[in-house]
């Protein structure tokens, strides 16, 4: 007979602690709610509060391990905690790169020793990482990283810049990606990753102007001859890529989350809106122009949200090897942006106006829908690696 590790069930219903979860995040985070949300952007001020309140209630880590003050979860309660946060109007971007991204790669790949050193405080909430592998000249391409870490004595010497870097400016200390090495046969980089504290000498940033309406901002990070000794490489040297995987792939299914997240919070207030607006004599929700585009975006969302909780079942099993993730990714993101575009339309003028708290999600899902990767590179790796198609990159 065959183990349930061995044929992994999808759950048609959530779990009791499923439950108990999402209830418990979604109360916190409607404390806080989209005003919050819009006052904090607006400011340009970090969401201070709600990151140390979901810490302090074990949120922030619950995908961690139980002895370094983790939940011991999997990427899917993580996921949960991304939903139900975004769903309340607060997405919490900072969760996906610094306790997903980073705290998922340093608990597969770090050492006890960088365990130790590093896992606690993202899970007590008392620091918040950043995760830095884009660059102006590289775009999808990773293997054209230019940053580079040349040998020294005592470690590496790394010098170059990233581009498009989250939450630089609240970091303690971010992870890297940084060309090692190329290989003879195919010319390619050879990657490694390294932890490098924020205010190393020759590490500086500055702010990147965007139109993104989140607490997190955007950064070009510059490398000057930055030191790094050898406790800082994460995983082996050259494997640097293989290693960040680890937290990419979960990157991807908690984007997927903020997204369909979003879209629940959009089609929740449109639907309240509809059945309430009136303008010529019935409500607006009785009529099929409303109706039919909010009811396709719940499809829509369904299936988006079916689909990333298949591939964090796989994800958390070891069994995804990123064709999932990706799908995930895509389909979450897709969903996402149609409820909200139907909650807009839906409210029409008001769908823009900053009280209805709508149309400020836009440039976070269609961010999103660029990066961490892009739509066209999930539909290149989905036709080589899914149904056996040449490659075109």
């Amino acid at each position: 007979m065959s183990t349930p590790a061995e044929t992994p069930t999808l759950p048609l219903l959530p779990t009791p602690e499923e439950k108990l979860l999402r209830t418990a995040v979604a109360k916190l985070s409607h404390r806080y709610g989209p005003a919050y949300f819009h006052r904090v952007t607006s400011a340009g001020q970090p969401a201070a509060e709600i990151w140390n309140d979901l810490a302090a209630a074990g949120y922030v880590g619950v995908h961690l391990p139980e002895e370094y003050g983790g939940g011991g979860g999997g990427l899917a309660d993580l996921a949960a905690v991304v939903e139900e946060t975004a769903a309340a109007g607060v997405p919490t971007l900072a969760a996906v790169f610094s306790s997903g991204v980073n705290g998922t790669i340093l608990a597969k790949h770090g050492t006890a020793e960088q365990r130790a050193r590093w896992l606690p405080g993202l899970i007590d909430g008392t620091t918040m990482s950043s995760f830095a592998i884009t660059e102006p000249g590289a775009g999808t391409n990773s293997f054209n990283i230019a940053t580079a870490a040349r040998r020294t004595e005592t470690g590496w010497s790394i010098t170059g810049q990233k581009h498009y870097i989250s939450g630089m400016d609240q970091a303690g200390w971010v992870l890297v990606v940084v060309r090692t090495g190329t290989d003879r046969q195919t010319g390619r980089a050879r990657l490694s990753l390294f932890n490098l504290d924020a205010d190393t000498p020759g590490l500086t940033f500055q702010p990147l102007p965007t139109e993104l309406q989140i607490p997190e901002r955007q950064s070009t990070v510059f490398f000057d001859d930055v030191h790094v000794t050898p406790d800082r490489l994460i995983g082996p040297e050259h494997e640097g890529l293989r290693v960040a995987f680890a937290g990419m792939n979960a990157e991807r299914l908690l984007v997927s989350s903020i997204c369909t997240g979003v879209g629940r919070y959009a089609l929740d207030k449109a639907v309240e809106y509809a059945k309430q607006r009136t303008v010529w004599r019935d409500p607006i929700g009785s009529h099929q122009a409303i109706a039919h585009p909010l009811a396709a975006a719940r499809i829509e969302l369904e299936a988006a949200k079916l689909m990333t909780e298949k591939a964090l079942r796989l994800y958390d099993l070891g069994r995804d090897d990123g064709q999932y993730s990706n799908m995930a990714k895509l389909t979450g993101v897709d969903a996402g942006l149609a409820c909200l575009d139907a909650a807009i339309q839906t409210h029409g003028g008001n769908g823009v106006a900053v009280e209805y708290h709508l149309s400020n999600y836009w440039f976070l899902l269609r961010m999103l829908k660029i990066g961490p990767v892009s739509k066209e590179m999930i539909l290149n790796f989905i036709a080589e690696r899914t149904l056996g198609l040449p490659r075109s990159y």
